[in-house]
């Protein structure tokens, strides 16, 4: 189970995140875009994903990921269970739910530096 010392890590070391308490709830954010957000109990999580591939997600893996709640369904963003993740998949999730909330100059010239690999569809145009 990840907690939030490797979630904070792993958004924190990604350019223009700030956190933010809000509504005693720990966010990450670039500007006014929130990317990850955890749930008061610190359980689970949301992530900016694309709402287009968010069926899919989460009938592959229900254990791990859940749809939003109804009034968040209009949002790119889906849940994940906290006990369910492993450090390397936190740190692929944090990074492509970034991907969506940066300019993509920006998320490419990341993804070099950092020798990953940024899922190009995930980026919003």
């Amino acid at each position: 189970m990840v907690s939030i010392h490797e979630i904070r890590a792993a958004a924190l070391e990604l350019p223009r995140t700030e956190e933010h308490l809000i509504r005693d709830r720990v966010k990450f954010r670039v500007g006014r875009i929130v990317y990850v957000a955890l749930s008061r109990d610190e359980t689970t999580m949301g992530i900016a994903y694309p709402k287009e591939e968010r069926d899919h997600l989460v009938t592959a893996d229900p254990l791990k990921f859940f749809p939003p709640s109804k009034s968040d369904e209009r949002y790119n963003w889906v849940q994940a269970r906290l006990a369910q993740l492993d450090d390397t998949e936190l740190r692929e999730l944090v990074f492509d739910a970034w991907c969506m909330a940066v300019p993509k100059r920006l998320a490419a010239e990341h993804a070099l530096r950092m020798d990953l690999n940024p899922k190009t569809t995930w980026r919003r145009p």
